[in-house]
């Protein structure tokens, strides 16, 4: 048998194992919620933009919120990190609609509300490319585009593919501010990322965020967060949900776009959380390569002399999510900074 046919039929295969697991793996913990997290309340109306992707029909879930204050012609697209969804930005789609914005918040696919394909190649262009599609469906030519943590890394790949459609990009604590596989991290397969995946527990997860995101500091508001995620991952899908988790892990890792920074020619606003340590592969670093990365105190700096028109903003002791742990300070940091376009 040629060996194209060999491979064809084993993602056949893994993707009916995969499917066939959405409806007989059981919660094991916790809160449990759909495979596009039905259950979970959305701070606006979630709406669903349908389309065709690598021969699949897939959809993802978003928010679209009008300007409650005078609305100022603009546009917001907020793009989530990988352990968050566009419920996340729930505070900032209420200071920014406030401010006159008209704010879009979608959840890419493999995440959150939207599908889980038990097959898809992840690329940062790919998901790119599918925001493109929904701002295209929502008529949205032109907009200010902001990520967050993996939507950073999503937002750049965005703004360098598609650079006359954005006015201002914005990054909040970006992961991919260096290329870790370079700087010495191993590499780990995607079988071993779903491993790793299949095992997400809320203890784990808080844990991780309590010395990583919060530098140590927890709040009870974080819990619903915690709760969100591993409700998506120990509901019905999942192992649909560890598998499309390990191919974006994947994605994250090999698909730097550090390289490229020096291309982005609109305004960048760089909001850095100075003591965030945030680094893929960093629990299975040497030690000598695991004191190196992950240091924003020293990347923001790095990445703001990188970027031709770039503005630092630096959030002084804040961790990974400066917007969830001084929302005050970093919304005021944040609209001064969009403004400043003016």
């Amino acid at each position: 048998m040629p060996r194209f046919i060999r491979c064809l039929l084993s993602s056949l295969l893994l993707a009916s194992s995969l499917s066939g697991a959405i409806a007989q793996t059981a919660p094991r913990s916790g809160s449990s919620y759909g495979i596009e997290l039905q259950g979970f309340a959305y701070p606006y109306p979630l709406k669903s933009y349908a389309f065709d992707s690598q021969g699949q029909h897939l959809k993802m879930g978003y928010m679209d919120v009008a300007a409650t204050g005078t609305p100022n012609g603009r546009t917001v697209v907020l793009m989530h990190g990988k352990n968050f969804c566009g419920a996340t930005w729930e505070d900032s789609i209420r200071q920014l609609s406030a401010a006159g914005y008209r704010v879009v918040a979608p959840d890419q696919v493999g995440f959150c509300a939207s599908s889980k394909p038990a097959s898809y190649q992840y690329s940062f262009q790919q998901l790119a490319m599918n925001t493109q599609g929904l701002l295209a469906q929502l008529g949205v030519q032109r907009a200010t585009v902001l990520g967050h943590s993996t939507g950073g890394m999503l937002a750049a790949r965005y703004a360098l593919m598609y650079p006359e459609q954005v006015e201002q990009l914005a990054m909040v604590n970006p992961i991919g501010l260096e290329d870790w596989k370079a700087l010495g991290v191993p590499h780990r397969s995607v079988d071993q990322w779903y491993e790793r995946e299949l095992k997400l527990s809320a203890d784990g997860v808080r844990k991780y965020e309590l010395s990583t995101y919060y530098v140590g500091r927890w709040k009870p508001e974080y819990e619903r967060w915690v709760d969100m995620l591993v409700g998506l991952n120990q509901g019905p899908g999942h192992k649909l949900v560890a598998w499309n988790s390990a191919l974006i892990y994947d994605m994250i890792f090999t698909q730097p776009v550090v390289y490229e920074f020096p291309l982005l020619k609109m305004p960048v606003l760089l909001l850095i959380g100075d003591a965030d340590t945030t680094a893929i592969g960093s629990d299975i670093a040497p030690p000598g390569v695991k004191e190196k990365i992950g240091r924003y105190n020293v990347l923001g700096r790095q990445v703001a002399n990188m970027i031709p028109n770039a503005t630092l903003v630096e959030f002084h002791g804040l961790g990974h999510a400066p917007q969830m742990e001084d929302p005050a300070g970093f919304h005021q940091a944040l609209l001064a900074g969009l403004q400043s376009l003016k």
